[in-house]
């Protein structure tokens, strides 16, 4: 964050930040866009949230900003974000229509989804990995919504922070299954972003003034994605991970070379960008059951 940045540390702050009603409950509150009115909050120079946020935006006309860049969002689309990330907010493009759950993380705390939540990574997606609903999903997430608040504007009882919480366990679960229809039906850029990533690996193996196997968040940020989407989309597509997939390029590369050349195991580990011979040896052997020079005499 930058020193201009805002931390709001409750809900009741960003309820007197937006300039809405005071919130029904200190630890979770659903916040229409539409009594969003003339709120003098400033997001420009980025702000972090103590708690959880997750929105809905539709009739969006303006754009976001995350990091450096802007995104327009022309159709209803839906984001998380968890405390401490820190996002970006233009003061005259926020949606016309839509809401935000926003819930402490002291609401599920002492409940499974308080540790379960991290298994949830789109809470570190960046802005332009939102998730594009169908209308029959929107419908579901608002209908969520909706009861979550129903439940706190009714009495209070013993049951409700239970109904609550199943409830936005039940919204993540949702989110989850929404994320991966959108890395099925959106293909055609996951095929592309495929391309790109192992044309990044085949680069990296090809130059041999490269010094060990690329990072997982170097080749996020050289395709301009977060490191948890980059691995979320591969499952889907390859089953594996992206630092699995590294690996499985490597080994699929080092086989070639084993199969088709005279180079000693140091001149390939070197040609990998291993430091190591000793290093290029084990993980071949851990992925392949074999060493190099084993595969190299069953091979002939």
């Amino acid at each position: 964050m930058n020193k201009n940045s805002i931390r709001i540390r409750s809900i009741r702050d960003m309820h007197r930040m937006l300039g809405i009603a005071e919130p029904h409950h200190p630890l979770v509150s659903v916040v229409n866009f539409r009594d969003i009115h003339q709120s003098a909050a400033d997001f420009s120079q980025g702000c972090s949230l103590d708690f959880y946020m997750i929105a809905i935006k539709k009739d969006f006309n303006g754009k976001i900003r995350y990091g450096q860049s802007y995104y327009d969002f022309d159709e209803g689309v839906m984001s998380f974000i968890a405390p401490g990330q820190v996002c970006y907010e233009e003061r005259n493009d926020r949606p016309a229509a839509g809401s935000s759950l926003l819930f402490h993380a002291d609401l599920i705390r002492g409940y499974a989804l308080d540790k379960g939540i991290k298994q949830f990574e789109f809470f570190s997606y960046a802005i332009n990995e939102a998730l594009y609903l169908s209308k029959k999903e929107e419908r579901t997430v608002e209908a969520l919504f909706k009861s979550i608040r129903q439940e706190y504007e009714a009495p209070l009882d013993r049951f409700s922070q239970n109904v609550m919480v199943s409830q936005i366990e039940v919204l993540l679960h949702h989110a989850d299954r929404f994320y991966n229809r959108q890395f099925m039906s959106r293909k055609p850029a996951s095929n592309d972003l495929l391309v790109k990533l192992d044309d990044l690996l085949n680069t990296h193996f090809n130059n041999p003034s490269n010094i060990g196997l690329p990072t997982v968040k170097e080749l996020a940020d050289a395709l301009h994605v977060s490191p948890s989407y980059l691995s979320d989309m591969l499952r889907v597509h390859t089953g594996q991970n992206t630092q699995q997939h590294i690996h499985h390029k490597l080994i699929e590369k080092a086989k070639q070379i084993l199969s088709s050349s005279n180079l000693t195991i140091a001149e390939i580990a070197y040609q990998l960008g291993f430091e190591h011979p000793q290093s290029f040896s084990k993980i071949f052997k851990r992925k392949t059951n074999v060493s190099p020079v084993e595969f190299r005499q069953s091979f002939n």
